[in-house]
């Protein structure tokens, strides 16, 4: 081993973890790696020969062979793997050392672990990563917590190895402890419902109007040209277009219709219900993936569940409901992304992590999955907004709502007239409607638990007079 210090260092070595050692490689830093399995080292720095890497036996090799202070990424299973590496290390680092865990953690756990290395004299980073293989290798999207002294560490190694746009790296200071893990999570909340919305799209277009998987593959092209630019609408034109080697028939018919999960959608619907914030779309996401995986129950059902459905669409009306199937997705999205937002700022404002919601907006427009056009839109509302309340009282997104939301009316009154489920559009909608509505039936509902629970109730024409109570069922 050679006895210049390594610049940085990364421990496991999956996928993630020699795809993110290579990109910081190639960006001019010497890096240290380390696997639990010995083999995986030896075989990485094997098809690796000539590049930058210090191969280690040891957790004390890895961190005597760093400069300090030392910055070492994590990149292992999430949970008990993470403290046990982490019990290990904190004998054998020196104060100011810097550690990162760039995995999917719950950022309680995040919090947690920061509280007790920061005690011990050193630093921890809970780092969200997106952007999958590719993106570790060429580019990811990254959320950084942690104190501001390791952001400093960092970031000349952080802004080199992420995606670049036009609004520079996408990579940022997210906030103070948890704060990077957390905005992970919401992230991927998001993608829940984006991946949700596009398929019930695709739904309409195939059931509703009979459409195969090539003619819907250059719709989706299409709207990849439009507002609707994103890399998921990308990948599902891509996705349209492949055929099965074996058969010759569009590959994505014979995918099995049930739709796994990992655990963050979970987690910020969990959050949601804490914090009192509504996310109706990420909500039905989670709740169409559950669906998915009733699929002995859901064939034994259509056998015997009726639907007496509308006639259904008219063919010389295709093109028309494309187009509404069009508008109906921008406006849901919109409306996934303003839950999102209200969602980390409800985290940021509990934990006092003073959460820059156009800087999320900004790291996201590249690298990550959920990078989309319609981010500019969104960074654009909190530059000129900072505190805005809502994202949809931006002007430019009440503006796109106002005049596609006559198509996202049809999509989902003809959806149900079909007997199409189109639960993320129909929860879309709810949320829109119910948001821009000054007075809402709960009125009844309060009323209710007054009735049956003497939970009490404001009077509308005493505000301010504090709660009352009335005998309703004399």
């Amino acid at each position: 081993m050679s006895t210049e210090n390594a610049n940085f260092g990364v421990i496991g070595l999956a996928v993630m973890g020699r795809n993110l050692a290579l990109n910081i490689e190639d960006h001019g830093f010497r890096v240290a790696v380390w696997n639990l399995e010995a083999p995986a080292t030896d075989k990485f720095l094997a098809d690796n020969k000539g590049k930058k890497l210090v191969g280690t036996k040891t957790l004390a090799e890895l961190v005597s062979s760093l400069e300090r202070p030392r910055r070492i990424l994590m990149m292992i299973m999430a949970g008990k793997p993470v403290d046990q590496v982490l019990e290990q290390l904190k004998p054998i680092l020196q104060p100011g050392d810097v550690v990162i865990d760039g995995g999917n953690t719950h950022f309680a756990e995040t919090r947690r672990r920061e509280e007790d290395m920061r005690k011990a004299g050193f630093h921890f980073v809970g780092m969200g990563v997106s952007g999958g293989e590719e993106g570790a290798r060429r580019g990811p999207s990254l959320m950084p917590g942690g104190t501001v002294e390791s952001w400093t560490a960092l970031k000349p190694v952080l802004e080199a190895i992420a995606a670049k746009t036009d609004s520079g790296p996408c990579v940022t200071h997210v906030g103070p402890d948890g704060a990077g893990h957390y905005v992970k999570m919401v992230h991927n909340g998001i993608e829940y419902g984006d991946m949700q919305l596009i398929a019930e799209a695709y739904d309409l277009m195939g059931r509703g109007l009979g459409m195969s998987a090539p003619e819907m593959a250059s719709v989706f092209d299409r709207w990849n040209q439009g507002p609707l630019a994103s890399f998921l609408i990308e990948i599902t034109a891509k996705i349209l277009t492949v055929k099965d080697p074996e058969t010759g028939k569009p590959l994505v018919d014979l995918v099995q219709d049930k739709a796994g999960q990992k655990g963050t959608g979970k987690w910020t619907a969990e959050l949601a219900l804490d914090l009192g914030v509504p996310i109706p779309t990420i909500a039905a996401a989670l709740d169409g993936r559950g669906l998915s995986s009733l699929k002995d129950e859901r064939v034994a059902a259509e056998k015997i569940l009726r639907a007496r459905t509308s006639a259904a669409l008219s063919a010389a009306d295709k093109e028309g409901f494309i187009a509404a199937v069009h508008d109906a997705l921008l406006c849901a999205k919109i409306c996934s992304y303003a839950q999102g937002m209200a969602l980390i700022k409800a985290g940021s404002d509990k934990f006092n992590w003073n959460i820059s919601l156009g800087e999320m907006a900004r790291i996201w427009k590249g690298g990550c999955i959920i990078r989309a056009r319609l981010l500019d839109t969104i960074m654009r509302a909190y530059q000129a907004t900072p505190n805005l309340r809502n994202l949809l009282l931006a002007p430019e997104f009440e503006a796109m709502l106002h005049e596609a939301q006559p198509n996202w009316r049809r999509v989902v009154g003809t959806a149900a007239g079909l007997g199409i489920p189109t639960p993320a559009f129909a929860a879309s909608l709810a949320y829109f409607d119910s948001y821009r509505t000054a007075r809402l039936p709960q009125n009844l509902t309060q009323a209710q638990r007054d009735a049956f629970g003497a939970h009490t109730y404001e009077r509308l024409d005493k505000a301010g007079a504090g709660p009352v109570h009335s005998e309703w069922l004399k």
